[in-house]
């Protein structure tokens, strides 16, 4: 998607850990990367700090804050029925093209993060490595991509009549 700040992609959760689908977002020359997640794990900031450094673009990954008290009463929990017991922590932070946190990650509860971003640091990250341009290796690697429409459910025995 265009935006007055270049273009955005997104990427939902685990997704991030797929190479081939980052390699397809940075081929389409993104400039923020929205990753907003479940994983609010200590390991999902350093994967976003690598991912921003990868893609040498903005990331914004988004984690919720949440407590067991935003939960139906009924509402099975292994961690307990205390309405203050934290479901999920957030963690929530911006990463610049060279993989600096610029704000968060925030565990502390709902909060909004703001940074401001130069869109000039993509440009001065890429003249250093640009995975899908001058370092990108197309003598060796080729990454294809079919984005074409595609059914849910494909029946053979109707295909071979098409």
């Amino acid at each position: 998607m265009r935006s007055p700040l270049g273009r955005v992609g997104a990427v939902i959760c685990w997704e991030n850990y797929m190479p081939m689908l980052r390699m397809h977002m940075y081929s389409q020359g993104i400039n923020i990367y929205c990753a907003p997640t479940a994983d609010d794990r200590d390991t999902w900031l350093p994967s976003m700090q690598h991912i921003a450094l990868e893609g040498r673009c903005f990331v914004l990954t988004a984690c919720q804050y949440i407590t067991r008290g935003a939960y139906p009463a009924d509402h099975e929990s292994a961690l307990g029925d205390d309405p203050a017991t934290v479901m999920m922590r957030g963690g929530s932070a911006i990463i610049s093209p060279l993989g600096k946190v610029l704000a968060g990650p925030d565990f502390s509860g709902e909060t909004i993060l703001y940074a401001d971003i130069d869109l000039a640091e993509i440009a001065r990250g890429k003249f250093d490595f640009d995975v899908t341009g001058h370092y990108g290796r197309p003598d060796i690697f080729q990454l294809h991509v079919d984005d074409r429409p595609k059914r849910t459910v494909n029946q053979l025995s109707r295909m071979e009549k098409e």
